[in-house]
């Protein structure tokens, strides 16, 4: 569930304005009676969770009472995830949740937040609650239960309206003199100062004009492993799947981040990179069989569909994917164990630390527009070399295509990495390059479909309705094997055009 809310400041001498003028035509607005919740939490003795804009607490008063909110990089716009559970122990699965914020550090509780809480649902004529103004005194209770500290905030909390809903309460909250500020949570509010700190993974931020070879790496390295572990709970909530699942984010991430530690090697000190790199590798192929399991089961409803006078066996294609599906709960029980696992433990600490700083070698102080073209040329010259496309026969084994589109990925991401420094003719090359690589992607995707469809087939060679569908299924990813090599010559003609690659060495 993904909460969006704003908060306002308001003093104790604040009185509520009538909201009724925010409702829709036919709306109300309903005032719900006082509630008193107690919500009690946990975080690491230095405060990793508040650091980095995530909770874990239990509230008296909510069914469920365990929740966990974490961060989605826009101010006030959180996921929520409530479970059941007995006050004095956090459910595992929301401590494993937060497992890339705490890195195995003890939970404890830290603040204890009591709130009372006046609450109005503005609602639609039947009745739908489309946001909800709450009205919270706070108090911050020690220990003991004594009183240290008291605050008073209005939360507005969208539900089933839109954002413009959302203006017209705020500008009724302003002109009866509330202040919107910064969106601070009341438990970072309570533990003050040392919950405003700096979180312990460092975000990507602005390059200098001229910035240092080394300062494209630390970014690049930033990035990827913000990515990265911003979708570990998401792939821990079991998502989505296919298309840009957070299997795939997490995938993509790994291979973006082994990708730029090998582009940038001349940068990097091999004893930290090497390591790091033969982690992100073990992780990468733990997510492959989950992630083949979601694009098969996408492409197979696509491909069977694909000609509607020409309609397959509808239930021989549910067998196809009732086989695929199976796979696909063992690869996700792969991945939960592995996530769970010390080695992802220490992993994850390991790229918190590279991500405060890489350890960069002499050669990283160097002018980036002058250093970072030249790295970018050796993978250049592999995908267009005799090893490459120059060698590349239309007429070659699929492998030998598939091959060709590593370079191809190598290459891109390499671009991609020193954007920040080469500007707009890098990023020419890299959007041409990403065609190239939808072609060179879907010619790969075809033709381990086509495989795919005549081996399940075979594993029930007495079923010979499903021997027919997959044989079909497999003549159209042929098809589509070839349309994609008549493609190539032409997107990757667009690649190579000089005004995109002029500012390679």
């Amino acid at each position: 569930m993904v909460e969006e809310e704003q908060k306002y400041e308001v003093d104790d001498t604040f009185v509520l304005p009538d909201l009724s003028a925010t409702a829709p035509v036919g709306g109300r607005v309903r005032v719900l009676p006082p509630m008193t919740l107690v919500a009690r939490y946990l975080d690491t003795v230095d405060l990793r969770l508040a650091r980095a804009g995530a909770s874990l607490r239990h509230r008296e008063g909510d069914e469920p009472p365990w929740t966990v909110k974490l961060p989605t990089g826009t101010p006030g716009v959180r996921h929520e995830i409530s479970r059941a559970g007995p006050a004095g122990q956090p459910p595992p699965e929301l401590v494993e949740l937060v497992t890339v914020l705490h890195r195995g550090m003890p939970l404890t509780p830290v603040t204890v937040v009591r709130t009372v809480r006046h609450a109005h649902e503005v609602c639609a004529g039947d009745g739908t609650v489309l946001a909800e103004v709450v009205d919270d005194r706070v108090s911050v209770l020690d220990h003991t239960g004594a009183v240290t500290s008291t605050f008073r905030e209005v939360e507005v909390e969208r539900k089933a309206g839109d954002r413009e809903l959302l203006g017209r309460i705020g500008s009724a909250l302003r002109d009866a003199g509330a202040r919107a500020g910064a969106f601070t949570p009341k438990h970072v509010r309570a533990l003050g100062p040392g919950a405003q700190a700096e979180p312990d993974l460092v975000a990507p931020g602005e390059l200098a004009d001229d910035p240092s070879a080394g300062d494209v790496v630390t970014e690049a390295v930033r990035k990827e492993v913000r990515r990265l572990l911003a979708n570990d709970p998401l792939v821990r909530l079991g998502g989505p799947t296919g298309g840009d699942s957070a299997v795939h984010q997490l995938r993509v991430a790994c291979r973006r981040l082994r990708s730029d530690l090998r582009t940038f090697r001349p940068l990097v000190r091999r004893s930290w990179a090497r390591p790091l790199r033969d982690e992100l590798r073990w992780l990468a192929g733990v997510l492959g069989g989950a992630r083949d399991a979601e694009v098969l089961r996408e492409r197979l409803r696509r491909t069977a569909t694909a000609d509607p006078l020409s309609p397959l066996d509808p239930d021989a294609v549910d067998r196809l994917d009732d086989a695929l599906a199976q796979r696909q709960r063992q690869a996700l029980a792969a991945i939960d164990e592995a996530l769970r696992s010390p080695r992802y433990l220490a992993l994850v600490d390991a790229l918190v630390l590279a991500a405060r700083a890489p350890r960069l070698t002499r050669r990283a102080a160097t002018p980036a527009a002058r250093t970072l073209p030249k790295l970018v040329a050796r993978p250049w010259r592999q995908l267009t070399g005799p090893d490459g496309v120059d060698g590349l026969d239309p007429l070659a084994p699929d492998d030998r295509w598939h091959a060709v589109r590593k370079q191809g990925k190598q290459a891109r991401y390499a671009v991609t990495a020193v954007l920040p420094a080469v500007g707009r003719d890098a990023r020419r090359l890299a959007r041409a390059l990403a065609r190239v690589q939808d072609v060179l992607g879907e010619h790969q995707d075809a033709a381990v479909a086509a495989e795919t469809w005549l081996a399940l087939a075979a594993e029930r060679p007495d079923d010979h309705g499903l021997a027919v569908t997959a044989g079909r299924l497999a003549e159209r990813e042929r098809d589509t094997v070839h349309q994609m090599r008549a493609r190539f010559p032409d997107a990757w003609h667009r690649a190579t055009r000089r005004r995109r690659t002029r500012w390679l060495p």
